[in-house]
């Protein structure tokens, strides 16, 4: 089974979207066997604790495929550079690729 996290907070709406798209992904892989868990991050501390770098952050197998070293430990918004230019979240066929890739 692949596990897949999505973590957010409730200050940003992009999660939803995240959600919606990775949903899509999932589905174009013909993923059977996936267990996707929200998990809402609420505070800076607990933030810092499991080094959240934003929301939304999309960890598969425990492992966030967009992260950067330099990108910033905190609750705030996370921006994607996507084929369409910077968005909220990445896109459909970058969850697609990250999945695949793991």
């Amino acid at each position: 089974m692949k596990s897949i996290t999505l973590r957010y907070f409730d200050g940003c709406p992009n999660w939803k979207v995240a959600l919606e798209r990775l949903h899509e992904a999932v589905e174009r892989a013909e993923l059977r066997d996936v267990l996707i868990d929200l998990e809402r991050v609420e505070t800076a501390v607990e933030a810092e604790a499991v080094g959240f770098r934003g929301s939304p952050s999309v960890l598969i197998e425990g492992r966030d495929p967009f992260a950067r070293e330099a990108d910033p430990v905190g609750l705030s918004c996370r921006m994607f550079v996507t084929e369409d230019g910077p968005q909220g979240a990445p896109s459909v066929s970058q969850l697609l690729d990250a999945l695949q890739e793991s």
